[in-house]
C-alpha cells in the first residue's frame, strides 16, 4: 500500500444547512492524474479546497500516507507542504516579480537558504517555459498564461508531492488555455501525482488515469477516461457529456 499518498473516507462538507459534499471517498496513488469533472456548483472546487485544508470538513477522515490528518494535533504544515495548490486566479504576489514568486514559499516556509532557493525556482521556471527574459517581471507585465504557469512553478519548487489544480485555465482568454494544458501535460508525463479540476474534457480524457465525474456533491461516475467518455454508465454522466461535447 506504500504507493497510495491519499485516502478520503467519507468526506463531508456543509456550509449551514447547505451540504455541499455528501459522503465522498477516493484513494489517490503516486503518479497518478486524476480529473475531477461535473457541472458548476456539483462540489468540485470545494472537494479539492477540503483536500488541501482550506475548507475544514465537516465528517469524514483524510488519510496522508496512513495517518489521519484531521486528528488533533496533527502537524498541517508539514501535510500542506506536500500538497501544492494551483487556484483559477493566479495568487501570485503582485509586488514581487516572477523568479521572487517562486523562491517565497521556499525561504519562508521550507526555510530553505536564498541561494538553494533561486537555483530551484530558475529550474522550475525554465520547465514551465518562463525563462530568464521573464524573471525580472512583475505579474502585472504578463498574460493570464503567464501568470499561471508562474504559478505552476512556485508550486513545483517546494517540492509537493501532488499537485491540486482548481480550474486552472478557466480564467484564460481560449488562445492562453493551451499553452497551459501544454505544460500540465509534461507534468503528467513526468510522473507528478495530480488531482485536476477541470471542464476541459479533451485534456481530461488525454492526460488523465481516471475520471471522476461529480453532481450533487456526490461522485456519480469514476473510471478511466475510456470508459467515462465513451461508455458512461450513468445516465447523468451521459447527459453532461453529451451537453459538454455537443
Amino acid at each position: 500500500m506504500t504507493d497510495t499518498i491519499l485516502e478520503i473516507k467519507h468526506l463531508k462538507k456543509s456550509f449551514g444547512k447547505n451540504e455541499v459534499l455528501k459522503d465522498i471517498s477516493i484513494d489517490v496513488k503516486k503518479g497518478e492524474v486524476i480529473s475531477i469533472i461535473g457541472s458548476s456548483g456539483s462540489g468540485k472546487s470545494t472537494f479539492l479546497r477540503s483536500i488541501n485544508l482550506l475548507e475544514t470538513p465537516t465528517e469524514g477522515e483524510i488519510l496522508y500516507h496512513g495517518q489521519n490528518v484531521l486528528e488533533k494535533g496533527y502537524d498541517l504544515t508539514t501535510y500542506r507542504e506536500k500538497l501544492g495548490m494551483v487556484f483559477q486566479s493566479f495568487n501570485l504576489f503582485n509586488n514581487l516579480n516572477v523568479l521572487e514568486n517562486a523562491i517565497v514559499a521556499q525561504t519562508t516556509v521550507l526555510k530553505r537558504n536564498h541561494s538553494e532557493a533561486e537555483k530551484i525556482a530558475k529550474e522550475n521556471l525554465n520547465k514551465v517555459g518562463m525563462g530568464e527574459q521573464y524573471w525580472k517581471a512583475k505579474p502585472s507585465q504578463l498574460s493570464g498564461g503567464q501568470k499561471q504557469r508562474v504559478a505552476i512553478a512556485r508550486a513545483l519548487s517546494v517540492n509537493p508531492e501532488a499537485i491540486l489544480f482548481d480550474e486552472p485555465t478557466s480564467a484564460l482568454d481560449p488562445e492562453m488555455v493551451s499553452e497551459v494544458l501544454k505544460t500540465m501535460q509534461d507534468l503528467a508525463k513526468s510522473g507528478l501525482t495530480m488531482i485536476i479540476v477541470t471542464h476541459e474534457m479533451e485534456f481530461a480524457r488525454d492526460v488523465s488515469d481516471r475520471v471522476i465525474f461529480m453532481d450533487k456533491g456526490v461522485i456519480a461516475e469514476e473510471g478511466t477516461p475510456q470508459q467515462i467518455f465513451e461508455n458512461p454508465q450513468e445516465a447523468r454522466t451521459k447527459e453532461f457529456l453529451q451537453r459538454f461535447l455537443g
